[in-house]
């Protein structure tokens, strides 16, 4: 009996779109704390992008799992699905992808609990997301079947470099102005003030 490789091609596919869409959802929460936009976009409007991404992200993770546990090609129970360490297929690098799958979730789920868990406990849930992210990078590029390919390298490469660059730019846009106008101003009262010599 020949194996049917319709779930095998939609887990393939699934992950990808969740990896894809993690992607996304990192580079709008960046874009809205960097402010890259200025005015010319709502910060609320950027926050709804945002979760919405995040959720998903988060339904193709979940049709992801379900569709490896219908397949054959790979032995996946429920249980795999949430306890790393229980497939034989490359066994450290789906475990990180079952770790990210789940931080992921736990990050999503922040959005609804950020009123009872207050802000500063929110942004420390929300630092996750970058082990989310490279943890599920490490998964696809390690124990994806399609990383061979030049396409899927180009997604990932396209991934982790524009996420590098986002958050290299909300660190530099975070930094405080130097000062210099300040201090050429007092150096300058400092230079009048002084007293003329006969």
């Amino acid at each position: 009996m020949r194996h049917d490789p319709t779930f095998w091609i939609l887990a393939r596919a699934a992950g990808l779109t969740a990896y894809v869409l993690l992607t996304a959802s990192m580079l709008a929460g960046l874009t809205l704390k960097s402010r890259v936009l200025g005015r010319a976009v709502k910060p609320s409007a950027v926050t709804d992008v945002h979760r919405a991404l995040a959720l998903g992200g988060l339904g193709a993770l979940v049709l992801h799992g379900v569709a490896l546990v219908m397949d054959a090609t790979v032995r996946v129970t429920p249980l795999a699905l949430l306890v790393p360490g229980l497939v034989d297929y490359r066994t450290w690098w789906v475990g990180a992808g079952v770790i990210a799958g789940e931080v992921m979730a736990l990050v999503t789920a922040s959005f609804w609990a950020r009123k009872r868990i207050g802000a500063k406990a929110w942004r420390s849930i929300h630092w996750l997301s970058y082990g989310a992210f490279l943890l599920a990078s490490a998964h696809g590029l390690m124990a994806g079947s399609d990383s061979g390919h030049p396409w899927a390298l180009g997604i990932y490469a396209a991934a982790l470099g524009s996420v590098s660059l986002a958050t290299g730019w909300r660190a530099l846009a975070a930094r405080p102005a130097r000062p210099a106008a300040r201090r050429s101003s007092t150096r300058r009262g400092a230079v009048s003030t002084a007293p003329e010599r006969a």
